[in-house]
């Protein structure tokens, strides 16, 4: 595995945006000298204004401030919101901005999904959470249900290195060389608490299965239970086999996962899974009260992790992702509580009986999505990884 374990982290959770972006945007207020923020989406809605506008004030008291934003999940952003921060000063960088046409080529399909902003190097934020209003999705009222944490302590050198380190890469992929002169502050390492954590990143180079990994890793030695919420699941074999095997050692397993239909054929093809899950003792719940964005697991009730990866081919096989993994009872224990409390109040658990009492054409329906969907994966030149 490429990562490590530091100790002396202070990891603060935020669930949702109404944690999140008050915090987000006070320690980017709060900025003197460097901020490197990244994101997938960045919308030009209410909270992509109070965002933008906080990185407008800040590149206009001097500080240095870099903003890199997906080209495919933030196209509009160019021509919305893009104008009006480098005119405050704000150096932006777009990764991959052509999408070009739709065929599937695994260049093209390679996204930056995760979500990053390091701040004085003494501050950074990791999670799920995109600059959009949690509002933002239609006929939704509660707001979409995600999670991000602050972090300061000896982790705070990973993530800078992190976001040090794409940004030099786009900004050469893009020649645009005067950003590549990365004048940047040392980060504030020291201790500020008590968490052991690690920062894993997924890339197509060094870190193309380190998240998955993990997963496997902690769902392996798992002992009493595993609660994971992912917002779109369509796991690989292996990992279908590792949580199938943790519940038949008599593991309490039991999975969170969208209710509501996003992206039809994923939504399907992923329930095409759910009877074999079911008929292996895993604990299915699907979420209604809103959008389930979240990507998160806790196991044995002191392994935690807290991201952007989503268990599907996209996140595992082709996005940048960044997920924080946190060894700590007392973390772990408020994100499990918080997963149970969202369970009770908004979701609804399925049966093997729910599955096998559907019409043979709905089940039908849901295999004809998945097999397309592995048809997809094996065309964009992955159907042998995974």
């Amino acid at each position: 595995m490429n990562y490590r374990f530091l100790r002396g982290n202070q990891i603060l959770l935020l669930e949702s945006g109404t944690d999140y972006f008050p915090a987000l945007i006070a320690a980017i207020d709060a900025a003197r000298q460097e901020i490197f923020l990244e994101t997938y989406i960045f919308e030009d809605d209410g909270t992509g204004h109070l965002v933008s506008g906080a990185l407008a004030r800040a590149a206009g008291r001097g500080v240095r401030v870099r903003v890199l934003v997906d080209g495919f999940g933030a196209r509009e952003f160019p021509a919305r919101i893009m104008p009006r921060l480098t005119d405050a000063g704000v150096e932006v960088l777009i990764y991959r901005r052509e999408i070009g046409n739709l065929r599937l080529r695994r260049h093209r399909l390679r996204r930056l999904h995760r979500k990053l902003s390091v701040i004085d190097g003494r501050v950074a934020f990791v999670g799920g959470i995109n600059i959009i209003d949690d509002m933002h999705t239609p006929h939704q009222t509660p707001p979409r249900f995600d999670y991000a944490v602050r972090i300061e302590g000896p982790l705070l050198a990973d993530l800078h290195a992190a976001a040090r380190r794409l940004w030099g890469l786009v900004a050469w992929a893009n020649f645009r060389h005067r950003f590549r002169t990365l004048e940047t502050v040392s980060p504030v390492a020291e201790r500020r608490g008590t968490v052991a954590a690690a920062f894993l990143t997924r890339d197509n180079l060094r870190h193309r299965r380190d998240i998955e990994q993990a997963y496997l890793n902690a769902i392996a030695g798992a002992r009493d239970e595993i609660l994971l919420a992912n917002a779109y699941f369509l796991p690989g074999i292996h990992f279908r086999h590792a949580l199938v095997r943790a519940a038949q050692r008599g593991v309490k397993v039991t999975i969170l996962l969208q209710g509501r239909v996003e992206y039809v054929l994923l939504h399907y093809a992923s329930q095409a899974l759910y009877g074999s899950l079911l008929a292996n003792g895993v604990r299915l719940f699907e979420y209604h009260r809103s959008f389930l964005h979240a990507k998160v697991a806790v196991v044995d009730r002191k392994w935690a992790t807290v991201g952007s990866s989503n268990i599907d081919p996209f996140s595992l096989l082709l996005a940048r992702e960044g997920n924080i993994v946190v060894q700590n009872r007392d973390f772990a224990g408020r994100l499990r509580q918080s997963l149970f409390s969202a369970m009770e109040g908004g979701a609804t658990e399925l049966t093997v009986e729910d599955w096998q009492g559907k019409p043979w054409y709905k089940r039908l329906m849901r295999w004809l999505a998945y097999t397309l969907t592995r048809a997809m994966i094996g065309l964009a030149g992955y159907g042998g990884e995974h």
